[in-house]
């Protein structure tokens, strides 16, 4: 028996021949129809993204960037009052 008989005797001949070669086309095609629409795919998925979750608006982007400087400020406040009162 030959190689070649005795390596397609084996259950991979159980799967078509035919059906593989056509699945493997489909993925292909699939595969091209993705990277052609890929900017159009991303952009449906970045609007969905903004309407699970809406990005914040500049008033409360503001508040967000006061509420952070006061916070730091408060805490470094105490350490610079102790280093003053060492010296």
């Amino acid at each position: 028996m030959s190689f070649s008989a005795t390596l397609f005797q084996t259950p991979v001949m159980a799967f078509p021949f035919t059906h593989l070669l056509l699945v493997m086309v489909q993925l292909t095609l699939l595969g091209g129809v993705v990277m052609f629409f890929r900017p159009l795919l991303i952009g449906i998925a970045r609007a969905l993204v903004l309407v699970v979750r809406p990005r914040p608006t500049k008033d409360e982007l503001a508040a967000r960037r006061k509420q952070r400087t006061l916070a730091a400020t408060v805490q470094a406040a105490p350490a610079d009052v102790g280093v003053l009162g060492s010296h």
